[in-house]
This record gives structure tokens, C-alpha cells and sequence, in this order.
């Protein structure tokens, strides 16, 4: 069980370096061989991802943005001594898309064939990464999505040995944590976690564990009280206590709109978390 290929779409933004810092780490740690590609994305992106008409930044062509940004992806990868995928004999190494993907939807169908796509903490500004790709490649790719923290990780940082799982007895998680089973059979520790009161009707987090250990994977469960904290507030802060360095969580287990008007855990941690979190839908 391995996760070898993995997607990382870039755009020249804020958010680039922590993605690729991110990505980085991921690949030392699973050996992996990360192919980066270029969204460009539409106007209707803007507005039905971000719910607000924001216009796309300016840009001086539409072959320049993405050279740009695959260029920066290329520095990064050589001042990190990452070779490409046709000179690697073994270990992480890279490769590239040429040209542009144009708009979300694209990049979600080539996300589709890779283990794991690697995006950015969506900001609240247009010159970070964008909620719209994130959940354009949540919802159409299949697969999962890593969301890289906002400050990025250094070359000493983990990702996978510490693992909480943020367990709502949901599908949406179910599927998570069959996705990232590659990761969970390599953790030194994991936590199955249960908020009170934020759960769906299904399986308890104890039963999890009992199914995990089938599969060799040992963790433990443990159910808090928000005490105070909304559950998404209560998840990350047992995430922090624990130490993890890595949240694995089903996405939108209430609807995207709901979420919006009345709030919810996935929205909270797509606000706040600053660990990285695999997310499946």
C-alpha cells in the first residue's frame, strides 16, 4: 500500500510556497512522485466556488501564468535536490504538465488517475489558494485531497506519524480513512476521535479501532466534550494536544450550503487548521 502519485496543481499565489513545502515533505516521507500542473481558472470558478463575484487576478497572458508557476514548482523542486521523474532511480522525485488545465473542473478529471492531490488552505482573499479548487477536486476527482497548513512545513516536519482521525461515524469519513490507509499502516500513532453531540448515526469510534487493528493498524479512541468549543474548534485543539501532524477527515458530511449559513466542522477546519488535513467526500 503506497501513495506514489501525487498531484499538486499550482498557481503562482500566496499559498504556493507552503503547497510545495508541503508536497515535499509528503514525498520524502511515502517516496512519492509529485506532477505538478497549472489551473487557470474561470470566472464561474470565482462565483460558484467562492460564492462571491471576484474577478481571477490579473494576469499578462495565459501562457505566462502557467510557465510562471510551473517554473517556480521546478526551482523549488531542484534547490531541494528532488530529481525529475526520468533521472531518479529511487525516492521522491518530480515532473511536470505542460501547458495549462483550464478551469477547476480540469484539473479535478486529471486528478482523478493519482493517489492524492496536495492543495492549499483556502484564503479569504483572491491571492491565496482558492475554496473552488479545493472542492472542485473534493467532489470530482474520486480521490483524496491534502490541504497544505497556511505557514507551511519545514524540511524537519512529519507528515503521517502522528495521525488523528476525526471520526463522525459518517460515510464521507469511512471513505477517508479507506483512502488514506496507506498513510495509517506507516503512523507511529493515531487517534480515533469522536466529538459529543457532532456525530451521524453509524459505527463508534471503538469499532474503528477494532477494525483498523485487522489490517495490523493500532490506535485508540477517545470521545471529548466540546465544553464550550464548537466541534470543529474541539477537534483541532485535541489535534494540537495530541501532537499530530496530520488530520484525516470527511468532508462535507451537512451540505456545502448549510455549512455556510449555520457553520460545521468541515468549514471551521478548512478555515483554521494549521496541520495538514486528508479530506475525502
Amino acid at each position: 500500500m503506497v501513495m506514489k502519485s501525487v498531484l499538486v496543481p499550482i498557481e503562482d499565489n500566496e499559498g504556493a510556497q507552503s503547497i510545495l513545502q508541503t508536497a515535499l515533505v509528503f514525498a520524502r516521507r511515502f517516496g512519492s512522485c509529485l506532477e505538478a500542473v497549472a489551473p487557470l481558472p474561470l470566472i464561474d470558478n470565482y462565483i460558484v466556488g467562492e460564492m462571491v463575484p471576484l474577478w481571477p487576478p490579473a494576469q499578462t497572458g495565459t501562457g505566462d501564468s502557467s510557465r510562471e508557476a510551473l517554473l517556480l514548482f521546478e526551482r523549488f523542486m531542484e534547490e531541494h535536490d528532488v530529481h525529475r521523474r526520468e533521472r531518479a532511480s529511487q525516492g521522491p522525485c518530480w515532473a511536470m504538465r505542460e501547458g495549462a488545465l483550464l478551469g477547476d473542473s480540469a484539473v479535478a478529471a486529471h486528478a482523478r488517475v493519482f493517489d492524492i492531490s496536495i492543495v492549499g488552505r483556502p484564503g479569504s482573499g483572491s491571492a491565496g489558494p482558492r475554496l473552488s479548487l479545493l472542492e472542485a477536486v473534493l467532489f470530482e476527482s474520486g480521490r483524496p485531497v491534502l490541504m497544505a497548513p497556511p505557514a507551511g512545513l519545514s524540511e524537519r516536519s512529519t507528515i503521517g506519524e502522528t495521525v488523528v482521525i476525526a471520526w463522525n461515524c459518517s460515510t464521507e469519513t469511512a471513505r477517508a480513512v479507506a483512502m488514506a490507509m496507506p498513510i495509517l499502516v506507516q503512523a507511529r500513532r493515531i487517534r480515533v476521535l469522536t466529538v459529543e453531540g457532532a456525530t451521524v448515526p453509524g459505527p463508534s469510534g471503538e469499532d474503528l479501532v477494532r477494525r483498523l487493528r485487522l489490517d495490523g493498524v493500532e490506535a485508540d479512541a477517545v470521545t471529548v466534550t466540546p465544553a464550550g468549543m464548537t466541534a470543529g474548534e474541539a477537534s483541532l485543539d485535541h489535534a494540537r494536544a495530541f501532537g499530530a501532524d496530520l488530520m484525516i477527515k470527511g468532508a462535507y458530511t451537512q451540505s456545502r450550503l448549510r455549512q455556510m449559513i449555520f457553520g460545521g466542522v468541515t468549514s471551521h477546519i478548512l478555515a483554521n487548521a494549521t496541520l495538514p488535513v486528508l479530506f475525502a467526500h
